[in-house]
């Protein structure tokens, strides 16, 4: 792979919806971004252990009692699913012995199957801290794990995606999150089954870029143009800009710093991170410019309009 994050990074799950003309146009436009995401997954072995870095940080007693793999979607009678079994060979169960095989198609199927194993042979809860956090006492103890039935636990996820998050959620949540709490997020994300997340940290970096490099934007211009952190979900909308706002350099550096390894987790897990296409709008000095009017009791500014998109496309990707 040429880049770290290939195709498999999608800049808009709204645009493949808007495609969708037809039903029949639709599945095609989906059955496309399916074949690129397959292909372009990381491997086994990155996911495998992405998988196992969840369950040491989840469980770290029990790191030895599951044992993870990978299956073809064939082997889930054509869908992505996950699996669940006794293993057959190990009882009565040694240290380090693995007393549950779980294999899924993806990283996030096999923790998804964690999950479920968890919740409905333990009578464990993981939620967020806010609805009873991790709730793990009620698993016993590595060795005592309980079986499930002899022929296994078949579930198959019943739509391709599980989509999280809306466009305002970075600006409510998750603004003065660092990787720490980034990393317990995605580790939820991935059990809970959720496989197409969005991705907005440190965009304002690639359009800060952009607009200095390619359009000869100044510094000073921009200090006026992006919103404070807490902002910026409203900024990226045209909603509000400069408002909170200027942004340091360093926040700029830090936030594309931890985009980066957000992309990087998410990746390995065998998510589908999306992003934010819209109309590119920058701050305005020509007369070629769009008046957006109120927003609320807030006067929006005039911004131009940038069609050529690709400059900050493949800064992203």
């Amino acid at each position: 792979m040429d880049s770290l994050f290939p195709a498999i990074f999608v800049l808009s799950v709204f645009s493949v919806f808007s495609l969708a003309q037809s039903s029949t146009i639709g599945v095609h436009h989906i059955s496309s971004i399916l074949d690129i995401q397959d292909r372009e997954r990381a491997s086994p072995a990155v996911q495998l252990a992405a998988a196992r870095g969840v369950l040491k940080r989840l469980l770290p007693s029990h790191s030895f009692a599951f044992e993870f793999h990978l299956i073809s979607k064939e082997q889930c009678r054509g869908k992505s699913c996950f699996i669940i079994r006794n293993n057959p060979s190990s009882y009565p169960y040694e240290h380090d012995e693995p007393e549950i095989l779980i294999a899924g198609v993806t990283a996030v199927e096999v923790l998804a199957g964690l999950h479920w194993y968890l919740k409905y042979w333990c009578g464990a809860h993981i939620s967020w801290e806010k609805t009873g956090g991790v709730q793990l006492f009620s698993v016993p103890k590595s060795g005592s794990l309980p079986s499930v039935q002899d022929s296994g636990v078949l579930v198959q996820r019943p739509v391709p995606w599980n989509y999280y998050q809306n466009a305002v959620t970075s600006s409510y949540s998750f603004a003065w999150w660092d990787w720490k709490r980034w990393e317990k997020e995605i580790d939820w994300m991935a059990l809970q089954g959720i496989n197409l997340p969005l991705a907005f940290t440190g965009q304002e970096a690639i359009w800060k870029k952009v607009f200095e490099e390619k359009f000869n934007i100044t510094s000073s211009e921009l200090d006026d143009f992006f919103g404070g952190p807490a902002f910026l979900a409203w900024s990226r909308m045209a909603n509000l800009h400069g408002w909170g706002g200027p942004l340091p350099q360093s926040w700029f550096d830090q936030q594309l710093d931890l985009q980066k390894k957000i992309l990087s987790r998410m990746y390995e897990l065998g998510m589908t991170p999306a992003g934010l296409e819209r109309e590119t709008l920058s701050p305005s000095r020509s007369e070629v410019a769009v008046a957006f009017g109120l927003w609320r009791s807030v006067q929006r500014r005039r911004l131009g309009r940038i069609t050529e998109d690709e400059a900050w496309v493949r800064r992203i990707v």
